[in-house]
């Protein structure tokens, strides 16, 4: 009796064991996929860089725009911040790889236009197997608020905007649709981005439909131009 006794009181402890051993492994595969490489930059070390200077970042893509003669434009983001990759040198080969959650690493320089921070001429290189899809960040609180711009570039959400106007551009569908918004008072615009969700896209359509007076909740991307200028990734109405 002792014996068996003996014998499942062996067999608990290893079972025990190898549930931590999975649980370590399941922490390290996680935290790893955070790391940074040698020589690559944490976002707030890319935000403090002067700007016109080179920058080395490893990022996930959560979107691109259209692929066209060699360049691709993607919107990129980690657990720590955004980056706005505008005409990244890549192949037609390679742009079909670059799908959400991928990881690379990408050099270019730090610059900005019409409040836009982001990274130019850059070059890149796939990172590793590691993935990551961000949330829409909740940022209906800091809209027109001054601390709005440190979340620039990231996937973020507003909630309870009345449609203002609707107009293409260039007068008819096909091309960019601005959008303006307004809450509390305030008038913002924000765009549906033809390279990014172009006219054969639910969003774009959705868009399209919609009338002044409007009440809707926006997904998008916190691009920037002379003040947030969000490119709209979803748009639900408001029942």
């Amino acid at each position: 009796m002792k014996k068996f006794a003996a014998l499942v009181l062996s067999l608990m402890l290893v079972l025990t064991l190898v549930g931590c051993a999975s649980e370590t492994t399941n922490d390290t595969t996680t935290n790893t996929a955070d790391v940074k490489s040698e020589g690559v930059m944490t976002y707030a070390e890319y935000a403090a860089a002067e700007l016109d200077s080179e920058v080395v970042i490893e990022a996930y893509v959560q979107a691109t725009q259209s692929w066209w003669e060699d360049k691709i434009t993607v919107y990129a983001q980690d657990k720590d911040g955004a980056y706005f990759l505008y005409e990244m040198a890549c192949s037609e080969a390679d742009s079909a790889k670059l799908v959400p959650g991928t990881k690379i690493k990408v050099t270019g320089y730090k610059g900005e236009w019409a409040g836009e921070v982001e990274i130019m001429d850059a070059t890149f290189e796939f990172a590793g197997d590691a993935t990551y899809i961000a949330e829409p960040m909740d940022a209906t609180a800091l809209l027109g608020k001054d601390e709005l711009i440190d979340h620039q570039n990231k996937l973020v959400s507003f909630k309870g905007l009345t449609i203002e106007g609707i107009e293409y551009k260039n007068g008819e569908p096909g091309d960019d649709i601005y959008v303006t918004v307004g809450l509390d008072g305030n008038t913002y615009d924000f765009c549906v981005e033809r390279y990014l969700t172009g006219p054969e896209t639910e969003v774009y359509t959705t868009v399209g439909t919609l009338e002044v007076g409007d009440v809707v909740d926006v997904e998008g991307f916190l691009y920037w131009y002379e003040g947030v200028n969000t490119h709209i990734t979803a748009v639900t109405v408001a029942e």
